[in-house]
């Protein structure tokens, strides 16, 4: 038995039936209804992933995973028969009746941080609100604050590329909130503030790495190599787990783009990509409803795109029964039922199967043992299939991680480097809004400057600007004078001088109210004229 049959377009999981004579196979055809890989820790759902993006990439489909212990990393050596593992697995080999084929799989790296992968980037445009809210765990008028400033963006042409730039629209749309509330509802300063910290907390998180350009490319990690084989693309997870949130969004922001971006092709013979979303109970603790409709609409819609998603976690109960329901191949590992909490789940677990007359599915799930698993895969005719007890085939590549100077190697082969290794910085919002604000600020300087030196009113013989402005209401507005202020005569006012004149002190009061005038239009020119002239 080979782990893929091209020619009937299956699959080979391992061996089932009671002595694992049996093969338990995929349907490619069926590939893209989804699967799920479950079990504690240490019983073999790594080993399950990477044996199936194995035949998948030998299949010629591209495949994207997420290697959070660093051990996927071995997809891209070949297994050796020195491994300390290959007496173990030639004996599983042939219980199961597999050839045992050691080989290598074509590797790229992908890293958000740009450590021990290629930097992976995204914009906050095409990430959008919704996730965005997600990632900051803003509260739902928070979120419509981050809507407003998106729309302005939208609006003025604005693009927002990193997160000065969404820090630099925050700024404005909390210095314009009264204007801005007219038009779009509340803008509360207090939600811009708490966004602001959030993002603070998210840039101190490494967060700012995921946020640039180039931004990555679907084409990029939907491609194969020159044999043929379908590329599989591994991010570093192991430093990113370290920010549970950030891990999750940006899984999902890259299956909602696979989601958005990928034509419709109906029922494929195989699917056009396979993706792998580890550590699923992250993206579902605390979700809000929205997003978990938002996952089960895509969950929903994105097989008759030919993409193949995988959920990996735990317990099958951390996924939502509505995104638990649109899973057709499942690979359950072992589970441990030691309190109450857990016993119930395991009963959840075992109904999920279609039963087997041969042995009882929730006694089944407790009793296998690491590298065997109850597996039930899509028949022909797309109904699930009957619940077997499967071991799963041994890996063709190394398992486990690779040196750092082997990382580094494959790294300077890739051409992914020549294209996502160096930032890019164009022009966007923040250099946008900063030119506006200058320009804005030289305007209003310019409109107030002072008076020319033959039309200043002279006092003591020097000119005072404030008597100026005025006089041009009044030319015939005598000099106010005071204790401390020198006559038009150049001479001080005497104790026994007369109070100021009635015109005198319409005078005073012309004054005060050009000053806060003349501060309100400064004040309009910097903060209200950003736009001005668009």
């Amino acid at each position: 038995m080979k782990a893929i049959d091209l020619e009937n377009g299956t699959i080979f999981v391992g061996g089932g039936g009671p002595d694992y004579a049996d093969p338990e196979t995929l349907l490619m055809k069926y590939a893209n209804r989804h699967g799920m890989i479950a079990g504690a820790t240490g019983t073999g759902k790594t080993v399950t992933l990477q044996t199936l993006a194995e035949s998948l990439s030998q299949a010629g489909v591209p495949v994207f995973l997420a290697d959070v212990k660093g051990d996927l990393a071995g997809l891209a050596k070949p297994g050796s028969t020195e491994s300390k593992m290959h007496e173990a697995f030639a004996r599983r080999a042939e219980q199961i009746g597999l050839d045992l084929d050691y080989q290598t799989y074509p590797v790229t790296f992908w890293d958000v941080f740009g450590q021990k992968g290629h930097p992976v980037r995204t914009t906050p445009a095409e990430m959008g609100p919704l996730l965005l809210s997600r990632l900051l765990d803003l509260t739902d008028v928070q979120e419509g604050v981050l809507n407003i400033a998106f729309r302005i963006a939208d609006e003025q042409g604005l693009a927002l590329l990193d997160l000065k730039d969404l820090q630099a629209m925050l700024v404005w749309v909390g210095q314009n909130a009264s204007e801005l509330s007219l038009t779009y509802g509340n803008v509360s300063t207090a939600s811009v503030g708490a966004i602001q910290r959030a993002l603070l907390t998210l840039e101190n998180e490494g967060g700012a790495n995921l946020f640039g350009e180039p931004a990555l490319q679907l084409t990029d990690i939907i491609r194969q190599d020159a044999s043929g084989k379908g590329m599989i693309n591994i991010l570093a997870a192991d430093r990113l787990m370290n920010a549970p949130r950030l891990y999750s969004t940006f899984l999902l922001w890259l299956l909602s783009e696979l989601f958005e971006q990928l034509p419709e092709v109906g029922d494929p013979a195989r699917p056009v990509c396979a993706f792998f979303f580890d550590e699923a109970h992250l993206l579902f603790d605390d979700a809000p409803k929205a997003l978990v409709d938002k996952v089960e609409q895509v969950a929903r819609l994105i097989r008759s795109k030919g993409v193949s998603v995988w959920f990996v976690s735990q317990n099958p109960t951390d996924i939502p029964e509505e995104i638990l329901g649109q899973l057709g191949n499942r690979v359950q590992h072992a589970l441990r039922a030691f309190t109450a909490k857990d016993q119930k789940a395991l009963r959840l677990a075992a109904e999920n199967y279609r039963p087997n007359p041969d042995f009882d599915t929730a006694e089944a799930i407790q009793q296998v043992g690491t590298g065997e698993a109850v597996t039930s895969f899509l028949d022909p005719k797309g109904v699930p299939g009957v619940v077997m007890r499967t071991l799963i085939r041994p890996p063709f590549s190394q398992l486990g991680p690779i040196t750092d100077a082997e990382r580094a190697a494959i790294l300077a082969q890739s051409p992914m480097g020549l294209k996502y290794d160096t930032p890019l910085d164009r022009e966007s919002a923040q250099e946008i809004l900063s030119k506006r604000a200058d320009a804005a600020a030289e305007e209003a300087q310019a409109t107030a400057k002072p008076a020319a030196d033959d039309d200043l009113w002279v006092v003591g013989g020097k000119p005072d600007e404030k008597f100026t402005r005025a006089r041009r209401y009044d030319p015939n507005l005598t000099i106010p004078t005071s204790k401390s202020r020198e006559t038009a005569s150049g001479g001080r006012r005497t104790s026994g001088s007369r109070r100021d004149t009635v015109l005198q002190t319409f005078g005073k009061s012309v004054m005060r109210e050009l000053g806060r005038s003349g501060t309100r239009e400064i004040m309009r020119g910097v903060l209200g004229g950003l736009f001005r002239g668009r």
